[in-house]
């Protein structure tokens, strides 16, 4: 097990190693170069570095080369495989370092890879990133990272180059438990957006037409999003607006009147299949946010 001075680096505080180089990579190690921090850049499949080595990055033949001159290292891959196989790629290499490992993986993989960070001699901060490319290095690039928080707050200064960055706690999964359940919210929500433009398309309407209704409708979340996570928290779930009842008929309406137009119902069906279990189970007066505890197999 290595000793807290194993930790510390001969490096240059400027320097920072970014491995992977898909559109999030690109844009990590770019605001970083704008921000005037020594980059060294590597990636499995050559040829994606042309416009950073424009901007100054230096480009590495190895991971374990681009990793060697850098104190903090940003990982950002496919998946937890790709992951495992470019740290273990890299290797020794990695003593006395601290990697941020911006690839989207389980709660569970990151407090895995933290452990093995530990027991390899180096230091591992998870991060879930929250916004698209263009956000990053502008304060609207939001960051979640999680771990060590002594890591963290030796890095802060360098990580702020990437936009607004918060530690959420030394647990190394909580970045990635964050990620999973806002990735949750945000695919569920565009699913219902673009089967709606397939029930309206079928009716003959244009989403054109169907915009400012809908823009109408988000206008309704922030309330309610604020509202549920209280109750969910609380284990409290009044149904003095909203009851799993009317739910279920909202969504028998609705599945009913897209597949009669030969539309594809399986969220839809899957939706209103849970809803009906909360109803038989004797919750249908309570608020719909009590399916948070049928959907967590603890009924209220």
């Amino acid at each position: 097990m290595p000793n807290r001075e194993s930790f510390s680096t001969p490096f240059s505080g400027n320097a920072v190693a970014v491995l992977g180089l898909g559109p999030m990579g690109r844009a990590l190690a770019g605001a970083l170069l704008a921000a005037g921090h020594c980059v060294t850049v590597w990636n499995r499949t050559p040829g994606r570095d042309t416009e950073l080595l424009a901007l100054g990055a230096r480009r590495a033949g190895s991971a374990a080369e681009a990793v060697a001159e850098a104190p903090l290292v940003l990982l950002c891959v496919r998946d937890q495989p790709a992951a495992r196989a470019v740290l273990a790629a890299a290797g020794e290499a990695l003593r006395g370092r601290t990697v941020v490992n911006a690839t989207s993986i389980t709660p569970e993989d990151a407090r895995a890879d933290a452990a093995d960070a530990t027991a390899r001699g180096h230091r591992l901060l998870d991060a879930a990133i929250l916004t698209p490319t263009p956000t990053i290095g502008r304060p609207e690039g939001t960051l979640l990272l999680s771990g060590d928080p002594e890591a963290f707050a030796a890095h802060e200064p360098t990580l702020r180059a990437l936009g607004t960055v918060r530690h959420v706690g030394t647990d190394p999964g909580r970045a990635a438990a964050f990620d999973a359940a806002l990735l949750d919210l945000f695919w569920t929500t565009v699913h219902g957006w673009v089967h709606a433009l397939a029930l309206a398309r079928a009716e003959g309407l244009s989403g054109a037409e169907l915009v400012p209704y809908a823009q109408g409708l988000s206008q309704l979340l922030p309330p309610l999003i604020r509202d549920y996570a209280a109750r969910a928290d609380e284990r409290r779930h009044p149904g003095d607006r909203s009851s799993v009842s009317s739910a279920e008929a909202g969504l028998a309406h609705v599945a009913h009147t897209a597949r009669a137009r030969g539309l594809d119902t399986t969220v839809l069906d899957a939706a209103l299949a849970v809803t009906r279990r909360a109803v038989e189970a004797g919750h249908g007066a309570d608020g719909v946010s009590a399916l948070v505890e049928l959907l967590a197999r603890q009924e209220p």
